[in-house]
């Protein structure tokens, strides 16, 4: 398997599983990871993700320059069923990487090395980033003369000042992670062996919140990016009024008056 999905209680951990490829992305990883998403987005006993990679070098360096690029430009032909999926099915790729898909529910990177190309493009598509000191950062496509098209001409200018995504998209420079934390793209650094734990961290906080909030509040927090002040605060108000509706709000309000821990049930 080169893409992994465990649960822990209402977590799910989703693994790059190619250490020896620095976690590159092939065709089944795509479709692995694919499926994967699917399954946060679709089961409602999950309530967060914490995507990471294998290995102590890498969180994901892009696509297999070997396997997946020549799949999509023709330059050889499919030799097994994850390389006939990924051809056959041109949406399988956005959804891999979080390009086109909209996981409902949060999303926590744990960066543990390299996040670079189609991996920095996973990453801009994710909530809550946490690294390590020595993870690296950077769009390196123009280097190869291809497209960043995994969402970065768009996401980056909005996640970072304007000037800094251009730095990185036209001359393909890496950031370390320290440099992406002053910048805004990352939460936090850690230490190599804190990376999971510190994600955990975040992703435990976010799992004992009422659920249909957190999604309610991620929902509206990405989709009135961008829109005047007016417009966004009436879409603002569709999507927190059916949150105050449920059977949750009317638990968390009583559970903080009688001092005690609250049980959601996510309705």
């Amino acid at each position: 398997m080169h893409a992994l999905l465990e649960k822990q209680g209402h977590i799910a951990i989703i693994t790059l599983n190619r250490p020896e490829a620095l976690n590159a992305l092939s065709p089944e990883m795509i479709c692995q990871l694919a499926d994967h998403w699917k399954e946060v987005r679709d089961n409602p006993d999950i309530r967060v993700a914490v995507v990471t990679g294998a290995g102590p070098k890498s969180f994901c360096s892009g696509a297999d320059l070997g396997q997946l690029i020549p799949l999509f430009n023709g330059s050889r032909t499919p030799q097994n069923e994850f390389e006939k999926r990924v051809v056959a099915d041109n949406t399988l790729t956005g959804i891999g990487i979080l390009r086109d898909f909209d996981t409902v529910k949060p999303v926590i990177a744990a960066v543990n090395g390299f996040a670079i190309a189609g991996g920095c493009e996973l990453l801009q598509g994710t909530d809550i980033r946490v690294a390590s000191d020595k993870a690296r950062f950077g769009v390196q496509e123009v280097k190869w003369a291809i497209f960043p098209g995994g969402g970065s001409t768009v996401r980056l200018p909005q996640q970072i000042p304007y000037c800094r995504a251009m730095e990185l998209l036209i001359t393909g420079d890496l950031l370390s992670a320290q440099e992406a934390y002053e910048i805004g793209l990352i939460n936090k650094v850690v230490a190599p062996e804190k990376v999971m734990d510190a994600a955990m961290e975040y992703a435990v906080k976010i799992a004992r919140n009422g659920p249909i909030a957190v999604q309610a509040i991620r929902r509206s927090a990405r989709e009135c990016l961008g829109h005047p002040e007016k417009e966004a605060m009436a879409m603002e108000s569709k999507f927190s009024g059916p949150v105050f509706r449920t059977e949750d709000a009317v638990e968390g309000p009583r559970a903080f008056m009688e001092k005690r821990e609250p049980v959601f049930k996510g309705r």
